[in-house]
């Protein structure tokens, strides 16, 4: 198996690199509003024209596109959501900057000339739009891990076709990408991204199973939206991070553990036969790997939080409970099974967290949900070959995740 991650380095100069043109899918949530940040940063560093932005990116977020549209002075802003398209006209009239809305002018944006893709759109909907960046053969920078779950097998053909450079921003990718160095991860012992282990670290089941939604979602790390955060509360996130570690640099599942370390000082450690471990450390800001990404192979200057060891005084490292939180066993399984076990891992998990966010489930119903869904055949014996087997695997499991909650809810 071939990795996705780009292992190409371009011998770009700073200058070259600033000069690159920016396109950001789903520029309102917290990555999104991160990487304008960081762009704004990198124009007051760099001068007025660093990192040019073609096209902006929302679903239903449409005040904040507007406001990040006029920070930014993109050439096109979309809104995902077309009921809203007047509302997006009206408030960028006069700017200049062409508008549009629906889905298919999402991936329109996606697939109009730009240097550099940032695809910070939630769940299984960026898999059209990230597809239609890679197949311009440009940087399409993920921070989104659930199209890499979902279809990795399809992005690696689309990436191979066009010669796209696909950089990791999730935190803990791509700290294995930097570890890495453009190095082959086969050679690696063992690759192991950390977990904060989110807010039920220490909460026993009794305690979980009244969880709300409001301890659930209250990270107590990072700055994130409502879905990542609760995946980080059942440690189905991390369990997602080992299936698209698996994909981006083609590791067999034997070679990807899991680590809790309640700082997130550090986000993963590689280590290798002749008994060396190489740690990456940063602050847990997210600006660090979206700046290292929109400036890779060069380092551009950021805003981020800079670490300080002397004042965090120690680091803290343990096993994580697999019999409380067995969404991670779910995941591991499913990238063990392989074929489309990890797209309807990941259309079950983004049901069930959605009706626990509505409250219509517990908080121990979503790893309940997503298990009873696997244990179905909702793949008709399909192989994950193609975009279209896919998203009807996705389509199938979020049908019957459904159904299975409105059963454990009622």
């Amino acid at each position: 198996m071939k990795p996705i991650a780009a292992t190409l380095v371009h011998n770009d100069t700073l200058q070259a690199v600033c000069g690159r043109s920016v396109t950001i899918l789903g520029v309102t949530g917290s990555i999104g509003v991160n990487t304008a940040d960081v762009i704004l940063h990198a124009r007051k560093t760099y001068g007025p024209h660093a990192f040019p932005v073609t096209a902006l990116t929302a679903g239903e977020n449409v005040a904040e596109l507007i406001k990040q549209a006029k920070a930014l002075k993109p050439k096109l802003a979309v809104i995902g959501n077309a009921a809203l398209f007047a509302a997006l006209k009206a408030g960028l009239a006069g700017t200049g900057i062409e508008v549009a809305a629906g889905r298919d002018a999402v991936i329109d944006a996606a697939a109009r000339p730009s240097d550099f893709v940032m695809v910070a759109i939630m769940g299984a909907a960026a898999i059209e739009p990230a597809l239609a960046a890679i197949r311009r053969g440009v940087i399409v920078a993920l921070a989104n891990k659930e199209c890499v779950v979902a279809a990795g097998a399809v992005f690696r053909e689309a990436m191979e076709k066009s010669g796209a450079s696909v950089l990791p921003v999730d935190s803990e990718h791509n700290a294995i990408f930097q570890v890495l160095g453009g190095g082959d991860a086969g050679e690696a012992e063992l690759v192991t991204i950390t977990a904060s282990g989110g807010p039920f670290r220490e909460w026993p089941l009794e305690k979980m199973r009244a969880a709300t939604v409001e301890e659930a979602v209250k990270h107590p790390n990072w700055a994130m939206g409502r879905k990542i955060s609760l995946d980080s509360a059942t440690l189905m996130n991390k369990g997602l991070e080992l299936i698209e570690a698996h994909f981006l640099f083609a590791l067999p599942p034997e070679k990807l553990s899991v680590l809790v370390h309640p700082q997130s000082i550090v986000h993963c450690l590689v280590s290798y036969d002749d008994g060396t471990t190489i740690a990456h450390l940063s602050a847990p800001d997210m600006r660090t790997p979206i700046a290292h990404a929109l400036g890779w192979p060069r380092r551009v200057s950021s805003p981020s939080r800079r670490l300080d060891l002397a004042a965090l005084g120690q680091l803290v490292f343990q096993p994580p409970a697999h019999d409380r939180f067995p969404a991670l066993n779910l995941a591991i399984g499913s990238m063990r099974s392989g074929g489309l076990a990890p797209t309807v891992l990941n259309a079950a998990n983004e049901i069930a967290v959605q009706a626990f966010l509505d409250r219509r489930i517990g908080f121990l119903d979503i790893s309940r949900v997503v298990g009873a869904t696997l244990d179905l055949d909702v793949t008709a014996g399909a192989n994950a070959v193609d975009l279209e087997t896919v998203l009807g695997a996705d389509a199938r499991a979020r049908v019957a995740a459904e159904e299975i909650c409105q059963r454990v809810g009622a």
